[in-house]
């Protein structure tokens, strides 16, 4: 049993289709399910993926996320100091990495992650967890 962390974008492939990652998304969570894998995302999740569904006053959208985050049990972590301050060391030690990613990195090290599944290439560089890229899948 695993503890993995979805970034923003897994969600975005897989809840909008953006195919060839959306295949990829989809069989990694089946995966990870049929393992009794324990799968966490944060906050910052949530306000990065309902921009576009409230742009486009997708209600449709926004239920289908919700439900889907229940559905499947994604636990969330919320920010708190701890890993707000985490988050400033993570931006502190590694090159280029933008706040929202720092926040999502410390929040899946506090959770006790052990993956971290995001399309995002340069958060590798990150030595505390092992972060596997969608696209490598």
């Amino acid at each position: 049993m695993s503890r993995i962390f979805l970034d923003t974008s897994p969600f975005i492939y897989y809840l909008d289709g953006f195919e060839p990652f959306a295949s990829k998304v989809e069989k990694f969570l089946l995966s990870a399910m049929d393992n009794d894998d324990f799968l966490y995302t944060s906050t910052i999740t949530d306000t990065e993926y309902l921009v576009h569904p409230y742009r486009e006053k997708s209600y449709i959208k926004i239920i289908a996320y919700k439900s889907f985050l229940q559905n499947i049990h994604i636990l969330k972590t919320g920010i708190d100091e701890t890993i707000a301050e985490k988050a400033a060391q993570i931006r502190a030690f590694y090159q280029g990495i933008k706040t929202a990613d720092s926040l999502q990195l410390a929040a899946a090290i506090g959770s006790g992650c052990d993956l971290f599944l995001t399309n995002d290439k340069q958060l590798k560089q990150v030595s505390e967890i092992t972060v596997l890229i969608v696209d490598e899948l």
